[in-house]
């Protein structure tokens, strides 16, 4: 069966997975945050590592602060596990011990713009070179055709039933969600003309940034240009409450205008994680 040049049965084939994925989010309850973080220093770490030859996404960054930012709020690193169907429904929520982004991409698949979701695992201890080879490993033109999309090409080939049934399979088992959601999902639409924007993931907690740009700020009573990125922050309010997203944007907000490569930094141990939570109560 063919496909004219403005989207046929092919096309439709290839956003089965998106479908699937929009139709099994719709019972989120996604409520939207935003602040503004001054980049200045994650665009001179940036700048100094082009001299070394090395290259560093935004988005890179992001996952590096998010990381150490959930391993802090475990409440966030979660999900809604559905329990028995109808009235004698009794969900729950699932913490994970790891934080995984699930990263979305804009990715040709037979010749055509698609999204694709990549897993990046592991971000609570990762470094941001780690990071940064994860993201590379998903950056080439053939990207759709890697064994970590095997699933999403299957789901384009099954008929829509089949699909949906396999696709909600596949997510039934809670414990299972790391590994096909992630935790927290990540989209960045920095390379164009948008400051800003907010999408459901399908996590207790998605991530959306935007373009970095010149904007005025004051420091010590003057008025400067400094470079700011406009981040998003959806939440599922079923998982967690808006003082808790309200937190964690906080976290990240404070953890990226303060960035750390990481060589003095390390996973905050109970310790570190109780005084946190004594700041937030005296507030």
């Amino acid at each position: 069966m063919s496909t004219d040049s403005g989207g046929g049965p092919r096309t439709v084939r290839r956003r089965r997975h998106t479908l699937y994925f929009l139709e099994w989010a719709a019972d989120q309850r996604p409520v939207h945050l935003d602040t503004d973080i001054d980049m200045t220093r994650i665009q001179e770490h940036r700048a100094a590592a082009r001299e070394r030859g090395e290259r560093h996404s935004v988005v890179s960054y992001l996952l590096h602060s998010a990381g150490r930012v959930f391993a802090r709020h475990p409440e966030a690193n979660a999900v809604m596990a559905p329990g028995w169907p109808g009235f004698l429904r009794r969900p729950r929520v699932m913490r994970f011990g790891s934080v995984t982004a699930k990263l979305a991409l804009d990715r040709p698949v037979d010749g055509e713009r698609s999204v694709l979701s990549a897993l990046v695992p592991g971000l609570e201890s990762a470094s941001l070179a780690e990071i940064q080879e994860r993201v590379e490993r998903y950056r080439g033109d053939q990207a759709a055709d890697l064994p970590e999309f095997k699933g999403v090409r299957m789901l384009g080939r099954l008929p829509a039933p089949l699909g949906r049934l396999a696709f909600g399979a596949a997510l039934r088992d809670p414990g299972k969600r790391p590994g096909i959601l992630g935790t927290v999902s990540v989209s960045s639409l920095g390379h164009r003309t948008v400051d800003g924007f907010h999408s459901a993931g399908g996590t207790a907690v998605t991530l959306c940034a935007g373009r970095i740009v010149d904007r005025a700020v004051v420091r010590d009573g003057r008025v400067v240009p400094a470079p700011m990125m406009r981040l998003g922050l959806t939440f599922d309010h079923r998982v967690i409450d808006g003082a808790t997203a309200a937190d964690v944007l906080s976290a990240l907000h404070q953890t990226m205008e303060d960035f750390d490569d990481g060589s003095r930094e390390t996973v905050p141990g109970p310790d570190v994680r109780r005084a946190d939570s004594d700041l937030r109560t005296r507030r």
